[in-house]
């Protein structure tokens, strides 16, 4: 059996994407084990707990999207894997203080990353035929944790971004002993261990995933954020739910976009490649400054709409049903000048994740995110854990707002996470996400239209340059940055339409890192992980 290990990949009986080499290569050996593509998702989610720890972990939460690919019939399941706000908020943050963005008070909801795996499980058990043990999943990333695996480049760009911030031991609760071993950071290919993290796996692939919820391992958890300073407690942690549902669909071209239903974007990925079908992109060439200020203009419609409406449906109303009305997009797309960009004066949602993807021989598809909000989530491990919490929290309004998405005890946050799928006549045929908070449906948008509308393959849609519309962690300014490498002619064209364009590196890490499976009728997949990341798609 031949297998294929690089940035890019393809073959017949099954396929990974994922941002790090090792936690694509766990997953591969799923498949080849004859697991299916949940097994090869959750072992890839475990053990980039484990090699991304700067972008996700035990501690986050996780967005799942499945379609088992054995009927045009049968609708893509949603894994909501959100956490909850706690029940007993701070004074302070009941006041309507604003949230921390760092340190133990934005450690303030649950994390549904280890539910979410065990809701998918079922699904692979239940209804996909899944044979594997819960633990033999989870077998790699213990030893990655036990024995050390290299440090990567994306994990020392973070390490050196925030070197001078994470020695505040008050707001890094128990970062370092962890993180930063012998007092320094490892630098790229040395050597990070997580004893204490490899005993967490263990406890779970022994005991199962609500241990993380209801067993010894929570009370530890829940004790060890307390002891921080945060207000979650071990009935939040027992409350902690996913919500499985159909996902939000939407037509497109000649197929169907699906994706996570709210408190996530979805909806606005969706509305965003809503409103470019109807301005029709068939007199754009790829490339151009025409096809680049179509782009960000159908964005900034939709997020208008996104941070008026968007929170959990469970307290507030979401009219999604209008949001996606042929109407609504006609109208937002009759407010798009062709020769003048809209000023944009909104925040920008920071926010690191980590995308990854799996098929089988079956045909069956896994496309899924994890998070822990921030580069290196709260700062705050829970206790002894080894686990490092994420600051979900902290996209919440203050609670006195009157915004839906207003901080309240046991809401679900907002979330910028959207994994999505491409289907026609039922069956998934692209399957694509991205990190980069504000930044992916962005991204998104150049990837669907480039491999829908353009016809270009995975390394080829992800290769092409990039854009960012908005303030980022290192640019606070409200301008429109883009890769150099789109060219100096469109930049200027750009400029000259009114955007304030600001060049960034070609690949640059702030353009997020993507992954796509691309799978053809007659069964061949084709996939790629971003050239800006540390990642590789492997075939079986």
């Amino acid at each position: 059996m031949s297998v294929l290990s690089s940035a890019y990949a393809s073959g017949r009986a099954g396929l990974v994407t994922s941002p790090h080499t090792l936690a694509s290569a766990a997953g591969r050996d799923v498949l080849q084990q004859g697991g299916n593509a949940i097994e090869a998702a959750i072992a890839i989610a475990a053990m980039l707990c484990v090699t991304m720890p700067h972008f996700t972990g035990l501690g986050g939460d996780g967005f799942w999207l499945l379609a088992d690919g054995a009927s045009a019939d049968n609708a893509p399941l949603a894994i909501s894997g959100i956490g909850q706000a706690a029940r007993e908020l701070p004074s302070e943050l009941h006041r309507g203080d604003a949230i921390p963005a760092r340190g133990p008070a934005s450690a303030l909801t649950t994390a549904a990353t280890v539910a979410a795996w065990e809701a998918a499980y079922r699904v692979s058990r239940e209804q996909w035929g899944g044979k594997l043990s819960w633990s033999s999943l989870l077998a790699p990333a213990i030893a990655a944790a036990e024995d050390g695996f290299a440090t990567g480049r994306s994990q020392d760009f973070w390490y050196t971004y925030r070197a001078d911030e994470m020695r505040d031991d008050a707001t890094w609760h128990g970062f370092a002993q962890t993180f930063l071993p012998g007092g320094r950071a490892p630098g790229v290919g040395e050597t990070l261990r997580q004893p204490a993290l490899a005993l967490t796996l263990r406890k779970l692939a022994d005991a199962g995933p609500r241990e993380f919820y209801e067993g010894e391992l929570a009370a530890r958890l829940a004790d060890g954020l307390r002891s921080a300073g945060s207000p979650l407690t071990r009935g939040d942690l027992a409350a902690t739910r996913v919500r499985v549902s159909p996902a939000l669909t939407m037509p497109y071209a000649h197929g169907v976009l699906a994706t996570l239903p709210p408190p996530t974007q979805g909806v606005t990925t969706l509305q965003i490649m809503g409103i470019l079908a109807r301005l029709g992109l068939k007199d754009c060439v790829h490339g151009s400054a025409a096809y680049y200020h179509r782009l960000v203009e159908a964005v900034k419609q939709a997020f208008i709409d996104r941070d008026r409406y968007l929170a959990d449906p469970e307290f507030a109303e979401v009219p999604l049903d209008m949001l996606l009305s042929d109407a609504r997009l006609r109208e937002a797309a009759s407010r798009i000048d062709g020769d003048t960009a809209l000023e944009w004066p909104h925040r920008f949602r920071e926010g690191d994740t980590v995308y990854f993807a799996a098929t089988d021989a079956a045909g069956r598809a896994v496309s899924v995110l994890q998070t822990i909000y921030f580069d290196w989530g709260s700062g705050v491990m829970a206790g002894d854990t080894g686990v490092l919490w994420h600051n979900r929290g902290a996209a919440f309004r203050p609670a006195h707002s009157a915004h839906p998405n207003a901080l309240a005890p046991g809401k679900r946050p907002f979330h910028t996470l959207n994994p999505g799928m491409y289907l026609k006549d039922g069956r998934a045929r692209l399957l694509y996400g991205t990190q980069g908070a504000d930044g992916q449906p962005q991204t998104l948008s150049a990837l669907l239209t480039r491999l829908i509308d353009y016809g270009m393959s995975p390394h080829e849609a992800l290769s092409h340059p990039r854009f960012l519309l908005g303030r980022t962690f290192s640019d606070s300014r409200d301008n429109l940055k883009l890769e150099s490498d789109v060219g100096d002619e469109v930049m200027t064209a750009l400029e000259a339409l009114g955007h304030a364009v600001a060049p960034l590196p070609r690949h640059s890490a702030l353009a997020g890192q993507a992954g796509v499976i691309a799978i053809a009728d007659d069964g061949l997949a084709t996939g790629a992980h971003d050239p800006r990341s540390d990642g590789a798609a492997m075939a079986v």
